[in-house]
């Protein structure tokens, strides 16, 4: 018998936000991460944080909502490759965790220096991970895709790089 998929939308509510429970990913989290990261960046987080209509505030300008956010992702480094990037999610996690600024007309402009750090952290640790589970490069492309979705352009030569510093 095949396991089902998980649902691809997960919803955080406020008390898993207000107690930092990351619960409402186990159906994820209990999937073999081979099999979640060949499925592709899928996974949507909506979080259900209530705010007064009167507050300006993006949801991550919201320290609460935030530091979940800042758990999973520490928690789970690979998180990013699983969001989705068509909905918004893969920018609305980073948004978390990098410093940005928000504009109705242009939407998110994470500061550049911050968004480079994050990315190249994240490419060498991911890298890393695959390569100490005996995958070495199996995820460069969809490392590569992640980080053109935030409007990050990879050179050949950072691959070549981190391989001769092996």
């Amino acid at each position: 018998m095949q396991a089902l998929s998980p649902d691809p939308v997960v919803t955080i509510d406020a008390e898993a936000i207000q107690t930092l429970n990351l619960k409402p990913l186990d159906p994820w989290l209990t999937q073999p991460l081979e099999t979640l990261l060949q499925a592709g960046a899928a996974l949507e987080i909506r979080y259900a944080w209530p705010r007064p209509a009167e507050d300006p505030r993006e949801l991550s300008e919201c320290p609460e909502p935030r530091l979940w956010a800042l758990k999973a992702d520490a928690q789970h480094p690979w998180l990013p490759l699983l969001l989705d990037r068509s909905s918004g999610s893969l920018a609305q996690h980073v948004a978390m965790l990098v410093p940005h600024d928000f504009s109705t007309s242009e939407g998110i402009r994470f500061d550049p220096q911050a968004l480079e750090l994050w990315i190249t952290h994240r490419l060498m640790l991911l890298d890393y991970l695959s390569a100490q589970s005996g995958k070495s490069g199996q995820q460069r492309g969809n490392l590569s895709l992640m980080a053109a979705s935030l409007g990050f352009e990879l050179d050949a030569a950072f691959w070549q790089l981190l391989d001769q510093s092996r």
